[in-house]
């Protein structure tokens, strides 16, 4: 038996401009609701996240904090 699929990797810290995780970019809702999501709820947000976390690292300031 496997577990449920998730994007997490352990990089919990929520962008306080985009609302997004910025380890894996779902927002608070979805990762509340996570587990009572069917896996296909599951993977249609998956599919999602690279994208949401291209816009939201388009920010240079975001990355300045070296």
């Amino acid at each position: 038996m496997s577990g449920i699929s998730t994007p997490c990797v352990k990089i919990c810290v929520i962008d306080s401009a985009s609302g997004l995780c910025e380890g894996c970019g779902r927002t608070l809702e979805e990762i509340a609701r996570w587990a009572s999501l069917s896996e296909l709820e599951r993977r249609a947000i998956m599919a999602e996240l690279a994208e949401r976390l291209g816009s939201a690292t388009s920010n240079p300031q975001r990355h300045a904090q070296a």
